[in-house]
């Protein structure tokens, strides 16, 4: 059974959702130079459903994608289907390989399983300064997060001001079942891997499959249930750090 089978169930305000979701991204591409707003895509589904609103509505906004050097092939073949494919310019971000080699070379190429510790300086490395690299100069950016999606992202508004930058949620109200209906009625490309239920799809090393009545990101990270008490299912790209006040 496909992802769309099992999950493509519009919600009964789903139009008014994506009315919603499409006159916020147009607002922004008004509201924000071209250089000044980009999307962060994953390419996991929500991230698909944004990006092809954008082109869609040939809207001026550019996407990023994060190359950690770790991705299933699958995903690096959604990758080169979408940079071929994609309207808006697609700008890829990889780690800086010395960094990568020095960390592999002190603490193994399994060392995210080692501990909490070397599992957050390998999404450091892999994630978090390539996306300070994607980000920089940039007043806004756009993500997939939904409020549906963990307990930590239950209050995940449309519009957050309270980062340095403005981040867009676009789908924030959206329940899986949208973003799937939507990749269903659009002929959307996704990653083959939500058909073998992943849900959530990362790095190789740091995803899994899901069974039926696990949590949606219970597949990141699985392992870390077992070190020091589990920890909260985030590589630190969404981990909210408020403005500091007067």
């Amino acid at each position: 059974m496909s992802a769309i089978d099992l999950h493509a169930r519009a919600s009964k305000d789903y139009a008014a959702k994506l009315a919603e979701t499409t006159a916020l991204l147009v607002k922004a591409a008004a509201d924000y130079a071209p250089g000044e707003i980009t999307q962060a895509s994953s390419l996991g589904a929500e991230d698909v459903v944004i990006s092809h609103i954008l082109n869609s509505h040939q809207l001026d906004i550019g996407i990023f994608v994060l190359e950690t050097g770790a991705l299933h092939k699958e995903t690096l073949a959604l990758l080169e289907q979408f940079k071929a494919t994609s309207r808006a310019p697609v700008t890829v971000y990889t780690p800086v390989n010395a960094s990568v080699v020095q960390f592999v070379a002190r603490d193994g190429k399994d060392a995210m399983y080692k501990s909490i510790e070397l599992r957050k300086a390998c999404c450091g490395i892999r994630k978090m300064e390539p996306l300070g690299r994607a980000l920089d100069g940039k007043k806004a950016w756009i993500t997939g997060l939904r409020r549906e999606q963990s307990g930590a992202r239950a209050d995940v508004p449309l519009v957050d001001t309270l980062e340095p930058r403005t981040k867009l949620n676009p789908l924030a109200n959206w329940t899986l079942g949208d973003v799937w209906h939507y990749i269903a009625e659009n002929g959307v490309a996704y990653n083959p891997l939500h058909d073998a239920f992943f849900p959530s799809i990362g790095c190789e090393p740091c995803t899994r499959a899901i069974s039926l009545g696990e949590d949606f990101r219970s597949g990141r990270w699985w392992w870390e249930a077992n070190l020091e008490g589990g920890a909260a299912k985030e590589c630190g790209l969404h981990v909210k750090t408020e403005k500091a006040t007067a």
